[in-house]
């Protein structure tokens, strides 16, 4: 019996290793999460700060949701232009953790805030914050450059930490702390994006976990290819609609315009959500008519029951969207559940 024992002793030692931990990571909205969830499959689970259904824009953690961003060794949020509040809990409760803010990624497209009530043609869009303005960006959810993982992983991300964001000040925001210039900060909707930023993040897991870094690598390649499938699917989908136009409550939905060729003749309130005036409401009223406009995007919250009553009036059809993923499970499959859940909206509001 005693060889028996021998043999079995270094089979249990063995088995008395813990695994290694994956990061700690945290994202601050559904569709983010639900991308990092992709790239971390099979390693670990992203926390959620902000539940679908919550705004963004103006929100205060509760107990379960800051001890999660306390430990966190990596936090992937959209930035100031969406969270303006979230810089003050990531330096009280994680100043050591590594920061990925997407709106200032030179990976990302973005659009200019569209100001007033009614629209014009469709924005050009333009590279990030940094030096890459030359990126090819018109691929939309091929992104060959995006395939070399390790010229991301040279990024050095902890800089962040001490991002200067004055740039961004009183300046640019009222007293709700809402920006009125600039960058529309709904940037994940816009698939390119998010096939830009599962890059991005598989990059920065590979340098914080390098033991799983060929799975965060393989999760990003699967995940692009997803994402170039779902955006080929929505197009061919909605290019029956490119002369139908609609009106939309909050003005959040001009990437998926862009991505996807359907257009919004106006809004009743900007991109930070302000709840529209009097003026605003006439403005509005005299674009239905001379825009053509048949349906009417609903979102909870600001300028929606105005815009019910809008939809009523003018007999025109009503769909209720969410560009947070309001009503859907988060989690990995969450993103691309959004953005069918809204082509298809679109789609039965519009026909």
């Amino acid at each position: 019996m005693r060889p028996t024992l021998i043999a079995l002793a270094p089979a249990t030692l063995l088995g008395a290793v813990p695994a290694i931990a994956a990061p700690n990571v945290v994202a601050d909205i559904a569709p983010v999460q639900a991308l990092v969830a992709q790239v971390m499959e099979g390693v670990g689970t992203p926390a959620l700060l902000i539940g679908p259904g919550a705004s963004p824009h103006g929100y205060a953690l509760r107990p379960s949701e800051a001890r999660a961003l306390s430990g966190a060794d990596l936090a992937i949020i959209m930035g100031e232009g969406l969270t303006p509040w979230i810089h003050d809990p990531l330096t009280s409760l994680a100043p050591d953790a590594t920061v990925i803010e997407l709106l200032e990624r030179p990976e990302t497209t973005l659009l200019p805030v569209r100001e007033g009530a009614r629209f014009g043609e469709m924005a050009e869009g333009h590279a990030g914050h940094g030096d890459e303005e030359d990126d090819d960006h018109d691929d939309h959810a091929g992104h060959d450059a995006h395939d070399d993982h390790d010229d991301h992983a040279d990024h050095d991300h902890a800089d962040h930490d001490g991002h200067e964001h004055d740039e961004h000040g009183a300046d640019q925001t009222d007293a709700h702390g809402h920006v009125h210039e600039g960058d529309d900060p709904h940037a994940w909707l816009d698939p390119a994006n998010a096939s830009a930023w599962v890059a991005v993040i598989a990059a920065e897991l590979a340098t914080l976990d390098p033991d799983n870094a060929a799975t965060y690598h393989a999760n990003a390649d699967a995940a692009q290819g997803r994402l170039a499938t779902l955006s080929a699917d929505l197009t061919a989908q909605l290019a029956p609609l490119a002369e139908a136009s609609f009106l939309t409550a909050h003005d959040s939905w001009q990437y998926f315009e862009q991505a996807f060729g359907v257009r919004a003749a106006g809004a009743l309130s900007d991109s930070d959500a302000v709840e529209p005036g009097p003026a605003r409401l006439r403005e509005v009223e005299t674009l239905i008519d001379a825009d053509n406009v048949t349906c009417v995007v609903l979102e909870g919250g600001s300028g929606s029951r105005m815009a019910e009553r809008l939809a009523a009036t003018g007999d025109l059809s009503t769909v209720t969207l969410d560009p947070l993923g309001g009503g859907l499970t988060p989690g990995a499959g969450l993103y691309d559940e959004l953005l069918e859940g809204v082509a298809a909206g679109l789609a039965e509001c519009l026909g």
